[in-house]
């Protein structure tokens, strides 16, 4: 393990894929009219500046337990369904700087052949599509964030699949004591599914991880300064553990016992000095983490050796962004991410991909991401 001054020197790389798969005209019923704002401006990430800092809001702290200790959701074989999600379609007038924005539904598709199962309808009061999704390791439960409109904060709900993956109508997070004003950037949900860790960037400069249950709504955040964006997150299979990216360089490890708020102070670096880090994920043995490096897929040891070794180095067009953004499902033997409308999943046993088509409604707006 390297200390937390080895990684004062981290730089910041930015990679982040959205994605999903609907049908934006269904939404605009259920919206009296469409969602119109002025279009935000995206803050710059991973520079420096010699204005003062405005000070972080005080760290949320009324999760007195943020392990996730209970009995993790059964895996019952090879995955059936995968759950896709994406921004809202932003449609711009003529000489105009306000964008309309279309929500479209996150959906359901079979695992083997991309085939549309269903959509999952958005919660009353929410105004954008779902940003994110993350899954327990039985391919049944999700959890999701959307956006409830301009100058609001972010919600969560969790989303169950029935066994013919047919969601359930999805059930919101109790609101936390604090919001969070700006979108997660990453999220995990645990294998017990009781608490869900995502990543938001600090006004100012600056990274916070928060751990949410999500039956109560109560959260505990680290902060830090010395890290502007984080890539990536992963739970420990015995949910005492949160695996991070920190600037798309390096793996931290956090304690969640630690009572520290500090990120890095509560954080040690199992591995420095690679390059475009962006998912990574746990093993079903808590002794290994699965991770992207650019395009290869590698394997470090948790055992104090430090052992890495490539599982694959799948190949994929010259359109392709520089990393990967990969979901691992509940067994730990296939890995899939996603290029426009193609998923591709790698068998980590061989090293051999293939890809199919994902069936879209509507293909609009950004291409889906999925997760399983």
């Amino acid at each position: 393990m390297t200390s937390r001054a080895a990684l004062a020197a981290v730089g910041s790389a930015v990679i982040l894929l959205t994605g999903a798969c609907a049908d934006p005209a269904m939404e605009r019923v259920s919206l009296d009219t469409p969602t119109v704002f002025t279009t935000p401006a995206v803050p710059t990430v991973g520079t420096t500046s010699s204005a003062p800092m405005t000070p972080a809001a005080p760290p949320a702290t009324s999760l007195d337990a943020p392990m996730a200790t209970g009995p993790a959701r059964p895996v019952t074989g090879a995955p059936r369904f995968f759950v896709v999600a994406r921004t809202p379609i932003a449609h711009f007038d003529d000489r105009s700087k306000t964008a309309t924005y279309t929500p479209v539904r996150p959906a359901v598709h079979d695992a083997e052949t991309g085939e549309l199962v269903a959509e999952v309808p958005l919660p009353p009061g929410v105004r954008s599509s779902w940003h994110l999704v993350a899954a327990a390791p039985d391919n049944r439960t999700f959890a999701l964030t959307g956006w409830t409109g301009p100058d609001s904060p972010i919600r969560f709900f969790t989303l169950t699949l029935d066994e013919n993956g047919r969601p359930g109508e999805p059930v919101p997070v109790p609101r936390p004591e604090r919001d969070d004003p700006d979108l997660a950037e990453t999220m995990a949900l645990s294998a017990d599914a009781t608490r869900l860790a995502y990543a938001t960037k600090l006004i100012g400069g600056g990274a916070k991880i928060s751990v949410l249950d999500l039956a109560t709504g109560r959260r505990r955040d680290w902060s830090t300064r010395e890290q502007s964006m984080i890539t990536g997150l992963a739970w420990a299979p015995d949910g005492r553990t949160l695996a991070w990216v920190a600037g798309g360089k390096a793996i931290g490890l956090l304690d969640l016992a630690r009572r520290d708020t500090d990120l890095m102070a509560a954080t040690q670096f199992a591995a420095q000095g690679k390059w475009l880090l962006q998912s990574l994920a746990y093993t079903p043995d808590g002794g290994a983490l699965v991770y992207s490096t650019g395009h290869t897929i590698e394997r470090l040891t948790l055992d104090g050796q430090g052992e890495t070794r490539v599982l694959a180095r799948p190949e994929l067009p010259r359109s392709a962004s520089l990393g990967l953004r990969f979901s691992i499902e509940g067994t730990g033997r296939h890995l899939m991410f996603t290029h426009e409308w193609q998923r591709f999943v790698v068998d980590l046993a061989d090293g051999s991909t293939t890809s199919a088509p994902i069936t879209a409604r509507e293909r609009a707006g950004n291409p889906p991401s999925a997760t399983w």
